[in-house]
């Protein structure tokens, strides 16, 4: 079953299979990241953000749900790969400003 992601979304997920970069490209300027306790504000931090998770794990995500929720795109996703506790299913949390995401939130 293939999901009908939003563009945005779609790229997210996309570039996650790449790199800091790629991923930094699919925010606005100002994008806000929240993932395990940490904040990350703008396109450099969320670019090092990647780079650090992607040094540390290997790691691939299925996105297997989507659905929209009180102005958020939410995606549950599936990770599988070499971190303690894997596979795991994590939500994103998605706000997006036209083919760019403003904010994204993981959680458990």
């Amino acid at each position: 079953m293939t999901l009908d992601l939003p563009g945005p979304v779609a790229a997210y997920f996309a570039a996650d299979q790449e790199d800091g970069e790629a991923v930094a490209h699919c925010f606005t300027e100002a994008a806000v990241v929240k993932d395990e306790g940490r904040t990350y504000r703008g396109r450099a931090a969320i670019r090092q953000w990647k780079e650090d998770a992607s040094t540390r794990y290997q790691y691939t995500s299925e996105p297997v749900a989507c659905e929209p929720r009180d102005g958020a795109v939410v995606v549950n996703s599936r990770l599988t790969g070499t971190f303690p506790g894997s596979p795991v299913n994590l939500r994103f949390f998605f706000v997006l400003e036209g083919d760019a995401i403003t904010s994204l939130e993981i959680m458990p």
